[in-house]
């Protein structure tokens, strides 16, 4: 099946129930990618409604808040999700021990880095889910790269990546946690991006 994009985007791109209901509707194994940061209840809420067993995937890093550790528990409980969880092959602890503390953003090591604790788990539950459907909940405020993407696209591989909040603004997103009495978790940090509006690789890399 060969998708128009752009009619789909001029269709549903600003209506994310609908994107969710559509992409799911295609009857094409799916996922959902999180990172448990702010407002992230909003899209785990979304697809489960639709697909209540849809798998929900964590790449953990081992360097999340302890506010992240007990707001992820918190939504996969209270939202009954699917959750399936990628660690770095090596343990924090390990990693430290024989390569130090987090390298700095400018740090050659850094690259290094993000691969080791986030882009090579998500390869590997890539290869292992094998989905033709992904929905992440990245926004076109997040960072430049993200701000010329479309709500959804195709991924060199044939993979369909659907981003239905791609147009919401925080307003936005409150609203709807307060609509379905959801969680938040503001204490979120990415050792991979450093800063909020910095890129981390993994919607560059795939």
């Amino acid at each position: 099946m060969t998708l128009d994009l752009e009619s789909i985007n001029s269709a549903h791109g600003n209506d994310a129930q609908k994107l969710v209901e559509w992409a799911l509707g295609l009857g094409k194994p799916a996922l959902c990618t999180t990172n448990f940061r702010p407002f992230e209840a909003v899209i785990l809420h979304m697809v489960s409604q639709v697909q209540p067993n849809i798998p929900i995937l964590w790449m953990d890093s081992g360097y999340n808040t302890e506010a992240t550790y007990r707001f992820a528990d918190e939504v996969t409980q209270r939202l009954q999700l699917n959750l399936q969880i990628y660690l770095p092959r090596r343990s924090r602890a390990h990693r430290e021990a024989v390569d130090g503390p987090v390298p700095a953003l400018d740090d050659p090591r850094h690259a290094a880095f993000t691969e080791e604790v986030k882009l090579e788990p998500f390869a590997r539950a890539l290869s292992e889910a094998a989905p033709q459907v992904w929905f992440t909940a990245l926004r076109a405020s997040d960072t430049a790269v993200r701000a010329q993407m479309e709500p959804v696209s195709l991924n060199p591989d044939g993979l369909i990546k659907v981003a239905p909040l791609l147009y919401w603004s925080a307003k936005d997103l409150y609203q709807y946690l307060v609509a379905h009495d959801l969680p938040n978790n503001f204490d979120y940090f990415d050792p991979t991006k450093g800063e909020e509006n910095r890129e981390c690789g993994l919607h560059i890399s795939h």
